[in-house]
């Protein structure tokens, strides 16, 4: 375990100051604020298995098990939480019964858990390219009008989704979705930032008194329990030709730790923290490889915790390693993952309509922190085809490789860009748009 030293009396933290990576406070304010963590990863971290069928409790067994990982190969010098992914979400479903609907066999797990697996190596090798050589190819490959159309599209591919369970229970499914906007708008700091969590909470409530809610699996679960665990289908054809549909979330997660980093980066004033920017890469690819291998989803560094270190100003490392321990100890009770599953479809739908849309909102966001000169016909023909092919949901398969909206978007998007510019340049009648990726994560935050 690291050794960290106690920041002033370990009680509070003055005015002006930040409690920094290798610092922390007293162990009960620590554990608190682990605690705080947990809270702020639970609502994203439990939707996703939630929305494409994977176990919860193997899902958090791997986000807590990722989070010390990534904790270990940075060297205990980046505070963050790996929490579910929700890029991963549109390939998964691709990959279930149709229709949107989650996962239900173990040839449909084992072809999805495959899709995770790759995801995971080749992040883990972008970073250590980028621990030899840096982070100045990636911005190359993905200016900011290109990463932007990615996570937005990513987030709009789902639209359709969202509407499947909001139609089916669309009474509890407006309550759910007015209680996340209200809360969002509502509170400020921590409490804003976990409005979807707390919409969850009210539409869940709201189930109980309309009488739409069916809790006999909660009630058979047993407290404790070991995780279930499923293995990716090596051996099947289908699966690997469904690969390339996972590719762009391998992009999206790139941008997600490489903002996460700048923005820990700028909040703690430590500059120095950005070196480790391809460690972060290789370890959470490792972490959602060995996820992959065993039954869990895709793992993303988490926005919503630089919200928590941002309200208490607390960066210390030390309260991830409590974060991902409770988060570990609460993946032995199958009684939790009973009680996530008992979520009705209309609470999924009010949540998603949200949901899928900030993810939506997050890309367009990149383009505004960054200035994106909409006037070009490159930056406008880059965003405005992508976005029908992700919208539209089209598809082509050829020679039994599975190509869905989302890969065909992300390959429009840049081939669009980079084909654009270089006959602009050509011509002479522009330059390309480089520039930074502006940090972001799975709520804006996965695409998670």
């Amino acid at each position: 375990m690291p050794i960290w030293t106690l920041h002033g009396d370990g009680r509070r933290v003055e005015r002006g100051a930040v409690v920094a990576p290798g610092e922390r406070l007293s162990w009960p304010a620590t554990i608190a604020i682990g605690a705080q963590h947990v809270v702020a990863m639970f609502g994203a971290t439990f939707l996703v298995p939630l929305l494409t069928g994977f176990p919860v409790s193997t899902t958090l067994l791997f986000s807590g098990l990722g989070t010390l990982l990534f904790l270990v190969l940075t060297a205990n010098r980046l505070p963050s939480y790996l929490g579910s992914s929700f890029a991963f979400i549109a390939p998964i479903l691709a990959l279930g019964p149709g229709d949107g609907a989650p996962l239900e066999t173990p040839e449909q797990y084992g072809r999805a858990l495959l899709g995770v697996f790759v995801a995971g190596i080749l992040l883990a090798g972008v970073g250590f390219l980028v621990q030899a050589v840096g982070t100045r190819w990636i911005e190359r490959l993905m200016p900011p009008v290109v990463s932007g159309a990615i996570v937005a599209l990513i987030g709009l591919n789902l639209a359709p989704v969202a509407w499947q369970n909001y139609g089916a229970q669309p009474v509890l499914a407006t309550i759910t979705l007015v209680a996340c906007i209200v809360f969002a708008v509502l509170f400020r700091g921590f409490l804003g930032r976990i409005a979807i969590f707390l919409g969850v909470v009210v539409g869940y409530v709201a189930a109980a008194i309309l009488g739409q809610l069916d809790l006999t699996s909660f009630a058979d679960a047993p407290l404790f329990g070991l995780p279930q665990f499923h293995v990716p289908a090596f051996g099947d054809p289908v699966a690997w030709g469904a690969l390339p549909m996972f590719i762009p979330v391998v992009l999206v997660l790139i941008a997600e730790n490489v903002g996460h980093v700048r923005g820990v980066a700028t909040m703690t004033g430590d500059a120095g923290i950005n070196r480790h920017t391809g460690r972060a890469l290789v370890a959470d690819g490792l972490a959602t490889t060995i996820a992959g291998g065993l039954g869990g989803s895709g793992t993303t560094t988490y926005g919503e915790n630089i919200g928590v270190m941002a309200a208490t100003r607390v960066y210390s490392t030390a309260a991830y390693w409590v974060a991902g321990i409770l988060a570990i100890l609460l993946a032995f009770s199958p009684k939790i993952g009973a009680l996530i599953f008992s979520i009705p479809a209309g609470v999924l739908g009010g949540v998603t309509t949200a949901l899928y849309g900030l993810i939506g909102v997050i890309g367009m966001k990149i383009w505004v922190d960054n200035r994106v000169d909409f006037s070009r016909p490159v930056n406008q023909f880059t965003v405005a085809v992508s976005f029908v092919v992700a919208i539209a949901g089209y598809s082509w398969t050829v020679g039994g490789i599975q190509f869905g909206a989302i890969v065909l978007g992300t390959v429009a998007a840049l081939a669009i860009y980079h084909g654009g510019n270089a006959i602009a340049r050509w011509r002479s009648t522009g330059a390309d748009d480089g520039g930074p990726i502006s940090p972001i994560g799975p709520l804006g935050g996965d695409a998670q």
